[in-house]
């Protein structure tokens, strides 16, 4: 399996529009990796792209993605989401709808039935977008409880256990498996399924306990309890005896450029982070 991580940034895109710090102001220098995109990920062997920030049509483009069939939905939340016009760039060729011509291949969206109620209220004055989308030939829903199986992969969706609905993704082919857990994904779902996996790409991950202009964040600071602290998503590893570990979902809030983070690297055995256009190969 070929992954290829086409967005690793946070709720914001990284450099944050208007900011002048030294980590912004470094990705505006000095281009990828130092920029970020919204936190995304894309499969090349099903050609499936997970989630849709606002800002994807810019990570695909920077890592030269040149198929999508397939998306994956984890959540509803605008981050991960916001960017689902993309359907539109994928599959609408104006001319041939004014020609009364639909698009012959529709983009398959996937989600668990709670993502996929959420999503579908996502909407303009005019409607459900994917309503829309759908109406348009651009798009077909499916809404999935069990295993996927797209060309040799199988694709498992593990619930996270809290109010809002929330997908964990588990990848396997060939006696391979990654895990992908982007987002709002505390607690994290400790399911058998996700025992022994090659690689966890985890998110959710606060970075340290000194962040943007010297925020100190203590053990009783909320993120503390919303968020994975480094240690914690260490431990979680271990305790699903879990070989590598990719940190995404960079928050431009950490404070922390590029190089800060291959520092920080040389202190975690089996312990990566994210940038855009890193690629998993297993």
């Amino acid at each position: 399996m070929k992954f290829t991580i086409t967005g690793s940034g946070g709720c914001v895109c990284i450099p944050k529009p208007l900011c002048q710090c030294r980590v912004c102001a470094e990705a505006r220098e000095k281009g990828y990796p130092y920029k970020r995109c919204g936190c995304s990920l894309y499969l090349e062997d099903c050609a499936m792209l997970v989630d849709t920030p606002e800002d994807i049509s810019h990570a695909l483009n920077n890592a030269d993605i040149r198929r999508v069939d397939n998306i994956l939905y984890s959540h509803c939340d605008p981050d991960h989401t916001m960017g689902m016009r993309i359907a539109e760039q994928l599959r609408l060729e104006w001319l041939d709808f004014y020609d009364g011509k639909k698009p012959e291949s529709p983009v398959n969206i996937y989600a668990q039935a709670g993502v996929m109620k959420d999503i579908n209220k996502i909407r303009s004055s005019y409607g459900s977008f994917m309503d829309y989308y759908e109406y348009m030939g651009l798009v077909r829903r499916f809404v999935r409880e069990e295993p996927l199986l797209i060309n040799g992969v199988k694709i498992s969706f593990v619930p996270v256990k809290k109010d809002k609905s929330v997908s964990v993704f588990v990848f396997e082919k060939n006696g391979k498996k990654l895990v992908y857990a982007p987002c709002d994904c505390v607690p994290f779902p400790e399911d058998e399924i996700i025992r022994d996996a090659d690689v966890l790409i985890i998110g959710n991950t606060v970075v340290g306990d000194v962040l943007k202009n010297g925020k100190v964040i203590t053990s009783s600071h909320p993120l503390v309890k919303e968020l994975h602290t480094l240690d914690g998503v260490i431990k979680i590893a271990e305790k699903m005896s879990i070989g590598k570990v990719i940190v995404t979902h960079i928050e431009e809030d950490w404070g922390k450029s590029y190089d800060d983070y291959l520092e920080l690297e040389k202190e975690y055995d089996g312990v990566k982070f994210a940038f855009d256009g890193m690629e998993i190969i297993l």
